[in-house]
């Protein structure tokens, strides 16, 4: 498989990324290069290191995982979609944001958004694909779609005023239910 390939395939990869991102710079209109950096690091890490564990994996556990990794990743995202929209609804005095300097929630991201990624290595394993390079090239665009959108949330942000938290949960929901619902169509 040829680079333009697989870049394109981390472009449609990295779309996950790229909105869960674009919430984490509205609700933290404040974000700090460092704390960016981060994010996005853990997700490009995430994404690339899925891709080539599900190359590794293979065959060999791939019906097992397929019949449920939609679903973890319904659960993850609408966990995490559910508390922000809570907190954007409460009181500002009352109000326990999401923090995503915390590992629990950057990981419950990174996991929620590349479970596609881990079933795009399996694929890669049949394809006979140099899987090192390709989870390179799939973190590497994943990285950069991640900055990109926290900056633009970071902008978009302080525009659109205190009920940002409910804007970024809808976001991973609607993420969780387009992970569930492309499937549950491929299954059909």
């Amino acid at each position: 498989m040829d680079i333009v390939t697989i870049t394109g395939i981390a472009l449609g990869l990295s779309f996950d990324s790229f909105a869960v991102s674009l919430s984490c710079g509205v609700i933290e209109s404040r974000i700090r290069f460092r704390n960016a950096m981060r994010i996005a690091f853990t997700l490009a890490f995430f994404q690339g290191g899925l891709t080539v564990l599900g190359f590794f994996l293979g065959s060999t556990v791939s019906k097992q995982i397929e019949r449920l990794d939609h679903w973890l990743a319904l659960l993850l995202l609408l966990i995490l979609g559910a508390r922000m929209i809570i907190n954007g609804i409460r009181d500002d005095d009352k109000k326990d944001p999401v923090d995503y300097s915390r590992w629990t929630v950057l990981l419950t991201m990174a996991v929620g958004t590349s479970i596609d990624a881990f079933a795009v290595g399996i694929s890669f394993a049949f394809l006979k694909v140099h899987i090192w390079s390709a989870g390179v090239i799939i973190g590497a665009v994943t990285f950069l779609a991640s900055m990109t959108a926290i900056r633009i949330g970071k902008s978009a942000g302080s525009h659109l005023g205190s009920r940002v938290e409910i804007i970024g949960g809808i976001i991973l929901i609607i993420i969780g239910i387009k992970i569930l619902v492309e499937h549950l169509v491929a299954a059909a």
